[in-house]
Order: structure tokens, then C-alpha cells, then sequence
């Protein structure tokens, strides 16, 4: 087994070409395991008597009325779930069908929270709940900064009730919303924020080929099926700013073996912390309820 470690990269470069499809004749594979070094960050905190529709959002908490956002999934052999591991500078290959990736606003979350979009093309968003959001999308870059693609109201699914905001209902799907972007030259990070729920995010790399894959809860990752050729293999996460690449060669029906090790980010302490007590409970909205994590207790 060959084992690799990170090599800092601040860009994602641009492909000069663009990708075709063609029949892949004796593909080679890669597999691997990528793992957390350091310790995991603690999780982002927000007080949900803040933001609208603290009782269902609620849902999900951590019993004292605080949404946790977590962005590290690491069992306990410290192996990362939620990594977009891709090959870059594949020009030809097997069909590219992703085209507009579906994240679901559901329980107050977006799902995936990692996920990959295309340049061009766009995302689709579905809105499980029976509150409303707001949709923002931007593109972001350590050096450049952030920029606004889009911001869109989410209508609340009229499909479910919205005077049992405690009913446990099946999600059925509401109206769905595309929205058709295009990236800035050599930004290939994309997230989506709701403006009415902070703690509501979905993170993306954009991808050029169909040669990626996210991890599993073992950490583990394999693409195959890629032709002949010496290919950037990169590991990436949201949280983790400094981005992995392990150039590979790929032989002929060959399989090769690469391990990741991402270093864990020091996250110093903010305002997105559990205070106790709280500065605002629920009377500072005039009116007594209880914030239940009756669907997960975070």
C-alpha cells in the first residue's frame, strides 16, 4: 500500500479542454482511506430562539435550544465521511451524466452537506418542511474572496401541516427551485446558505469529469473505470482550506492503493458557542414554548 500525505495547494487550476466521452479500454482504478490528523473541531452553535421557526427547527438540537452544524464525520478509527476525493486532467473517459446535483431542505438542514456541481450548470433545491427558506448561493475563494450567484425564496411545502410543526410527516417533496450558475475563473468552491436559518448549509466542489466520489463512514473511496494516464488525484473537504493532490499514474488494468491524511483545522473560539444560560430564551419572543429535539438530540 502507498500512502501519501497532504501537499498545500491555495487553487484549484482550470482544465484547458474540455471533457469527452469515449469508450475506456483496459481502466485502471484507485482506492483509499482518508483520515482526520489533529483533534475535530467543536461544532458551530446557534441559539434557535433567534431565527425563525425555532420549534421545528428545533427538532434537531441539543436539548438546551441549540442547533449544532457539524461538518466532521470521523468514526472512531478517525476515518473521514463527506470528502470529495476526484481525479483532475481526465480529458477523455466514461459518461459525464451529472448535470443538476438535488440537495433537500429537510428538518431545517441542507442535504447532502457535501456534494459536487458543475460550472454552468446549476443546482436544484426541494423544500421538505413546512417552513420557508431562503436560498443563497455563492462562490467563495481564500484569495478573492466571496460572490453572490443567487438568492431565491424557498416556499414552505404546502404538503404538510403547517399548524403541527411537531409532526413527524414523511417528507413528501414541494416545489422544486433551479437556479443556473456560472463560476468565476479558477473558483471551483460553491456553498449554499439559508438567509433565514444560519445553520443551514450545503458545500460543493465543482468537477470537470466524472471521476469523483465521496466517502463513505469508513473513509473509503474507489474509482475505476479510468483510462490509461498520469492524472491529480485531490482530496476535499469544506472546513479543511488547504487542499490535498497526489499526482497518480494510472496502468493499464491496474489498481492502485493512496491514503489521505487531512490535517484537522484549529478553529479558534467565536460567538457560535453554547452560552449558559443563554442571552435570549424563549420570552424574549413574548410567549413561553419548549424547543424538543424530538427527531435527533444533537
Amino acid at each position: 500500500m502507498i500512502r501519501f500525505f497532504i501537499t498545500v495547494l491555495f487553487l484549484f487550476p482550470c482544465s484547458a479542454w474540455s471533457y469527452e466521452v469515449q469508450e475506456v479500454e483496459y481502466g485502471g482504478s484507485v482506492q483509499g482511506t482518508v483520515t482526520l490528523s489533529g483533534e475535530v473541531p467543536d461544532p458551530k452553535a446557534y441559539n434557535l430562539v433567534i431565527f425563525p421557526d425555532p420549534e421545528y427547527c428545533g427538532r434537531i438540537s441539543n436539548g438546551h435550544g441549540w442547533r449544532l452544524l457539524r461538518d466532521f464525520f470521523v468514526n472512531e478509527e478517525r476515518q473521514l465521511q463527506h470528502v470529495v476525493v476526484l481525479l483532475e486532467g481526465v480529458p477523455v473517459g466514461k459518461p459525464f451524466t451529472l448535470s443538476v446535483p438535488r440537495v433537500e431542505a429537510r428538518d431545517c438542514r441542507f442535504l447532502p452537506f457535501t456534494t459536487v456541481v458543475r460550472s454552468g450548470h446549476g443546482v436544484e433545491v426541494v423544500n421538505m418542511d413546512p417552513v420557508m427558506h431562503d436560498i443563497q448561493g455563492y462562490e467563495t475563494s481564500i484569495v478573492t474572496g466571496t460572490r453572490v450567484l443567487f438568492n431565491s425564496p424557498l416556499p414552505f411545502n404546502q404538503r404538510h401541516q403547517r399548524g403541527n410543526l411537531h409532526a413527524m410527516h414523511d417528507h413528501k417533496p414541494g416545489k422544486s427551485l433551479v437556479r443556473l450558475f456560472q463560476l468565476s475563473k479558477k473558483r471551483r468552491t460553491f456553498v449554499m446558505q439559508c438567509g433565514f436559518h444560519a445553520y443551514m448549509e450545503s458545500w460543493a466542489i465543482a468537477v470537470e469529469n466524472p471521476y469523483y466520489v465521496l466517502t463513505d463512514e469508513q473513509g473509503h473511496f474507489l474509482l475505476d473505470g479510468i483510462p490509461p494516464g498520469t492524472y491529480d488525484l485531490r482530496a476535499w473537504h469544506p472546513s479543511i482550506k488547504l487542499v490535498s493532490k497526489q499526482q497518480v499514474i494510472i496502468e493499464p488494468g491496474g489498481a492502485l492503493t493512496v491514503d489521505f491524511d487531512l490535517p484537522a483545522p484549529s478553529r479558534k473560539k467565536t460567538a457560535l458557542t453554547v452560552r449558559t444560560p443563554p442571552r435570549f430564551t424563549p420570552a424574549a419572543l413574548g410567549r413561553e414554548f419548549t424547543i424538543e429535539p424530538i427527531l435527533e438530540r444533537q
